[in-house]
C-alpha cells in the first residue's frame, strides 16, 4: 500500500519540477521550490558578466556572444568573455543556488535568488568605457528596480530581510586601470565603490564580497605592449593593481565602523593569480602566461573570434591547459579553482571570512 501511494506523488513532483524548469537562449533556470536561502546579488565587469552585454547598444569589444565564446559550456555562445562559466555561476552553485541570471536578459522576472548586473568593459568611474557598457553606478540604479520588484512579489518586510541577507559580490576598477593607468584614479576608484556601498547600505544590503584587483601588468594583452619586457610583466599596470589592493582593505574597515551592521569579505585574486603564473603545473595547467585563443605574442592581441578589427586568430587545441582563454580573461578552470579558492579557502587567500561562511553569516 505505502509503494502504491508513493509512485503517483514522487512522479506529480516530478512533474511540476519540470513544469518549474525553463530554458531561455540556453542557458537553464529553475524556479526552485520555497526554500530557507540567500540571494546573490552581481556587480561588476567582464570576469563576472554573464551575458548582460548582449542586450545594449554596443560594439564587439565588449562583447562575447560570438564562437569561441562558451565553447566548453553551451551549443551556442552565451555572452560570457571566457569558453565557459563564470566565478559567479560557481560560486551560485556552491551555494545551491539555480544559475544567476543577466539582469537585461528579456522575461528575468524573478528575482528571489538573486540577479547579475555586471558588464564587461564596466568600470567604477562612469567615463570608464562610457556609453559602451554599464557602469556601477547604473547597475546600482537597476538593482533599485530590483528591490521594488521584490517588495511587490514578496513584500515590504521580506524584500527587505532577503536583502539584508543577501550577498552582494563586486569585481571592479582593472577596467578602471587599465583605461587610464594613473596614480590618482586608485582614490577615484575606491571613493566611487564607496559611494556605491553607502547607497547599497541605505537600500538594506549589509554583506559584501570583493575580488582584489590582479597584476593587471600580467595579462597577456597587457604584456605585449611592452615587447622590450621579454615577457615580463608591465610593472606601470600592476604597481596599480597593488595600491589599490593595499587600500581597498582600509576602506572597507573603515565603511565598517561608520555603518552599523556592515560586513564584507575579500578574495587576493592578485597573489592567487600571481601563485599559479609562477608555478602553473602545481595547479593543473601547462601555460599560464600565454592565451588560449588570440593572436600575437602570447595570443596578447583581443582578436578571439575575428570580429573585433581582426579576422584572424589562433585557437589552441586543449583550453584546459590554459589559465587564460583569452587575452585578458581566465578560462572556465581558471574561474573553477578561483571560486572553490574564495568558498573555502583559508585566511591566506579569503578575508575574514572565506564565502561559505560569509553566505552562512
Amino acid at each position: 500500500m505505502a509503494s502504491v501511494g508513493f509512485a503517483p506523488i514522487t512522479f506529480l513532483w516530478l512533474v511540476s519540477l519540470l513544469i518549474l524548469t525553463s530554458t531561455v537562449s540556453g542557458d537553464t533556470y529553475i524556479r526552485l521550490p520555497a526554500v530557507k536561502h540567500v540571494a546573490f546579488f552581481v556587480f561588476g565587469d567582464s570576469l563576472y558578466d554573464p551575458g548582460n552585454n548582449n542586450f545594449i547598444n554596443t560594439i564587439p569589444e565588449y562583447q562575447a556572444n560570438f564562437p569561441p565564446y562558451g565553447k566548453t559550456f553551451s551549443s551556442f555562445p552565451p555572452g560570457r568573455f571566457s569558453d565557459g562559466r563564470l566565478i559567479p555561476d560557481f560560486i551560485s552553485e556552491y551555494a545551491r543556488l539555480p544559475l544567476i541570471p543577466p539582469y537585461l536578459k528579456p522575461g528575468i522576472t524573478n528575482y528571489a535568488y538573486g540577479v547579475n548586473f555586471a558588464s564587461g568593459g564596466a568600470g567604477a568611474l562612469v567615463e570608464t568605457h562610457q556609453g559602451f557598457v554599464v557602469d556601477l553606478h547604473a547597475q546600482v540604479s537597476y538593482f533599485k528596480k530590483v528591490k521594488k520588484q521584490l517588495c511587490q512579489t514578496l513584500g515590504p518586510s521580506k524584500a527587505q530581510k532577503l536583502i539584508s541577507k543577501a550577498v552582494f559580490l563586486f569585481s571592479v576598477g582593472s577596467n578602471d586601470y587599465m583605461y587610464r593607468y594613473k596614480k590618482e584614479s586608485v582614490g577615484m576608484v575606491l571613493g566611487n565603490l564607496t559611494q556605491v556601498l553607502q547607497e547599497l547600505y541605505d537600500i538594506g544590503g549589509r554583506k559584501f564580497g570583493f575580488v582584489n584587483i590582479p597584476p593587471i601588468g600580467c595579462l597577456p594583452g597587457i604584456k605585449m605592449l611592452k615587447p622590450e619586457n621579454n615577457g615580463a610583466c608591465f610593472d606601470e599596470f600592476t604597481s596599480l593593481s597593488k595600491l589599490h589592493n593595499l587600500l581597498l582593505p582600509k576602506v572597507l574597515r573603515n565603511i565598517q565602523i561608520e555603518l552599523d551592521g556592515f560586513n564584507y569579505t575579500t578574495f587576493d585574486f592578485f597573489t592567487s593569480l600571481s601563485k599559479i603564473m609562477d608555478h602553473p603545473s602545481k595547479y593543473g595547467f601547462k601555460y599560464a602566461s600565454t592565451a588560449c585563443c588570440g593572436s600575437g605574442p602570447y595570443r596578447g592581441v583581443y582578436s578571439c573570434g575575428g570580429k573585433r578589427g581582426e579576422t584572424e586568430f589562433e585557437l589552441c587545441d586543449d583550453v584546459g591547459d590554459y589559465f587564460f582563454f583569452d587575452s585578458l580573461h581566465p578560462s572556465e578552470k581558471a574561474c573553477k579553482q578561483l571560486s572553490q579558492m574564495f568558498w573555502t579557502g583559508g585566511s591566506d587567500v579569503t578575508w575574514p571570512y572565506n564565502l561559505e561562511e560569509f553566505f552562512k553569516f
